[in-house]
């Protein structure tokens, strides 16, 4: 039987008037009766790092039992949707957090430890050092043939300050994403300007205003091209592009409220285009993530949930305990069970993301079956400023490289967080000797 199928490249780009548009994968980009992997249009593995400071509440986060059957504790409950997609990690040991022998203070500004394994140098000074983190390295593997190699995000304003105490830089606490062991890469607060850059909007801020006032999409400049497609594609392809250009006005309708909101806020302490809600500026920033490895836009992404030493409270968890003050609960078990809320909460946000990916079709599978996300932090019990038992938590398939639906249990204070670094980037291929204070890769992973 012949098959007629008109075949578009994998990097067919819609433009216009300075926006480009990305397309997600569609049968038209795989040659008709050709297996996917023997084909350009192959899903591509993508990688994700998310981090939140300050550990979590001691005795809701460990599951009781290992390997697979396991009960998700209080905190992870978040996640039983998608067992058969996640490893939870225990008993890592995230040394590169710990102060340097003889070194006082560090404990709250090495964020930059989490995806390095390295310790960074104390310093206010121009002569930072750190480590190249393993979202940078994965990205030099796949992520060179994308129009932004890495997208970095933030929830909380990384801030313009030196110096953050105890003699070490804020360039340490302000971005989980270095390029060069001397180059942090800033971590995107504003939503708006996300997807500026995920579209191409090449306009000009006064073009770019005039648009959201007459409230046109940058799907607007594009029109024409999308109907012509959608002429020479199949009915599945069909509604994958109008399911896409659903999802990018949806999302730029709840930035235009978000400008307004802002905008109209006497005393604004965040820049326009910053949604005062966490829970909605999170959102907004998975949301675009998942756009954007949708499209192939970018296939490596990092996300600082918060800052360390961050008191901002996220009402709904169900506690307006401050997220710092909350993590030093004195070991009382009812301050305890309140913290853990929070942590729940974060995870909950986590969740949300999994679902998106999960709900985007991708090649043979889903955005889900092809990514790997890594959600840690860089203390176990925060009160004591522990930095042994360390949360960690991944997701995804890792198109085919990871086994979910299971808990690995390590012994305390024997496996250090660089073990896990280095199996994540066996994972895409970019494996190295040592990454860090990494000893070898991590057993039974």
């Amino acid at each position: 039987m012949f098959i007629a199928r008109k075949h578009l490249s994998r990097r067919t780009f819609l433009r216009g008037a300075g926006v480009t548009i990305a397309l997600p994968l569609l049968e038209a980009m795989l040659p008709a009766q050709t297996p996917l992997r023997s084909t350009a249009a192959n899903p591509k593995s993508r990688f994700a790092g998310i981090f939140f400071p300050h550990g979590m509440a001691p005795g809701h986060w460990v599951p009781k039992t290992q390997g697979v059957d396991f009960e998700f504790p209080f905190i992870m409950e978040p996640l039983e949707p998608f067992r058969n997609r996640v490893v939870l990690l225990s008993g890592l040991h995230a040394r590169s957090a710990e102060p340097p022998t003889g070194v006082t203070g560090s404990d709250h500004f090495v964020a930059a430890a989490y995806l390095s394994a390295n310790k960074p140098k104390k310093t206010t000074a121009a002569d930072i050092y750190a480590g190249t983190t393993i979202d940078q390295i994965i990205a030099q593997k796949i992520g060179q043939d994308t129009l932004l190699p890495s997208l970095q995000l933030a929830v909380e304003d990384p801030g313009a300050s030196s110096s953050c105490g105890e003699g070490y830089s804020c360039a340490y606490t302000n971005s989980i994403s270095w390029s060069a062991p001397n180059k942090p890469l800033p971590m995107q607060l504003n939503p708006q300007v996300v997807f500026e850059r995920l579209f191409g909007d090449g306009s000009s801020s006064k073009e770019r205003a005039a648009r959201r006032e007459q409230q046109r999409s940058v799907l607007d400049v594009v029109t024409g091209g999308l109907a012509r497609l959608k002429k020479d594609v199949g009915p599945a392809d069909s509604i994958r592009l109008d399911q896409y250009a659903e999802d990018i006005r949806e999302i730029e309708r709840r930035l235009d409220i978000t400008a307004e909101a802002s905008a109209d806020a006497p005393a604004a302490e965040v820049p326009v285009g910053v949604p005062e809600s966490f829970d909605e500026h999170i959102k907004l920033q998975f949301d675009l993530n998942a756009l954007a490895f949708q499209g192939d836009i970018t296939r490596v992404s990092t996300l600082l949930g918060a800052r360390d030493l961050t008191n901002r409270n996220f009402p709904a968890s169900g506690t307006n305990t401050g997220f710092h003050g909350g993590s030093h609960h004195a070991e009382n078990a009812d301050r305890v069970a309140d913290y853990a809320r929070i942590n729940r909460y974060h995870v909950q946000m986590l969740a949300y993301f999994l679902n998106r990916l999960r709900s985007i079709p991708d090649g043979d599978g889903s955005l889900l079956d092809h990514s790997l996300i890594l959600y840690g932090t860089n203390m176990g019990n925060s009160n004591q400023h522990q930095h042994y038992d360390v949360p960690h938590i991944l997701a995804g398939g890792a198109s085919g490289k990871l086994n979910g639906g299971r808990h690995l249990a390590y012994a305390s204070k024997t496996t250090p967080t660089g073990n896990l670094l280095l199996s994540i980037l066996d994972m895409f291929e970019a494996g190295q000797e040592s990454i860090g204070d990494s000893t070898g890769r991590l057993e039974k992973l």
